[in-house]
């Protein structure tokens, strides 16, 4: 029977934890899964962009073209105003895009776990969006300082894609660069690798590796 500090060792990562994996390079490998872990086992962790999502989502919800998105930038914590401006300016900029408001509204997703050789990995969408003439997207939003990478962009819209009867059936991955605005989707990185289910895989395997040489937090 497994105790729960031997479930806490099981290798496990998000979407987010298994994308910032790849894009590390080297040494830096081995030392952003020790992290993970760490903090898997020690439960901690902060996601500061909660009250951000919660109003993208009210703008698209309610037609507001941004209206709450500029508010939050105003009422959020001191410490977070600085961070909610370059968010606020770049999801505004994303809402543009849509087209107008009426021509689109938010749909329930759902998370799905998937299995990258002995990996699990919990693949998920910040929101969906339904189209009027019935297309449907899966939105997952890129939060970092700088742009999301090649590498970023490609693990992140084919694992959505491989899961995607689950996280929202008949929709596409998109992934959105929050702080420019650019919305990212699969045209873009069709023969970026010969074989991504083998890369990915591949990744993967080093993943759970590193995460089983490495001591358990005391």
């Amino acid at each position: 029977m497994s105790t729960p500090s031997a479930t806490r060792s099981l290798p496990y990562a998000t979407l987010l934890a298994f994308t910032r994996y790849v894009d590390q390079t080297g040494p830096t490998k081995a030392a952003y899964v020790g992290g993970l872990r760490r903090r898997r086992e020690t439960g901690g962790g902060f996601n500061p962009h909660g009250q951000f999502l919660k109003a993208l989502k009210a703008d698209i919800q309610f037609r507001t073209g941004g209206l709450h998105l500029a508010d939050i930038a105003q009422s959020v914590a001191p410490r977070w105003r600085r961070l909610y401006a370059a968010l606020t300016t770049g999801a505004a900029q994303y809402l543009e895009t849509l087209g107008e408001p009426g021509e689109f509204g938010l749909t329930p997703t759902r998370e799905a776990l998937g299995m990258l050789g002995d990996l699990p990995v919990k693949v998920s969408a910040h929101f969906g969006l339904r189209y009027d003439d019935g297309r449907k997207e899966a939105v997952r939003l890129h939060f970092d300082e700088q742009p999301p990478t090649a590498e970023t962009i490609t693990a992140s819209l084919h694992l959505m894609r491989r899961y995607m009867d689950q996280i929202l059936p008949n929709g596409v991955p998109v992934l959105v660069d929050v702080r420019r605005g650019v919305p990212h989707r699969l045209d873009e990185v069709k023969g970026a690798f010969e074989d991504v289910d083998s890369w990915l895989t591949g990744e993967a395997a080093g993943f759970t590796a590193m995460w089983g040489r490495l001591p358990q937090a005391a």
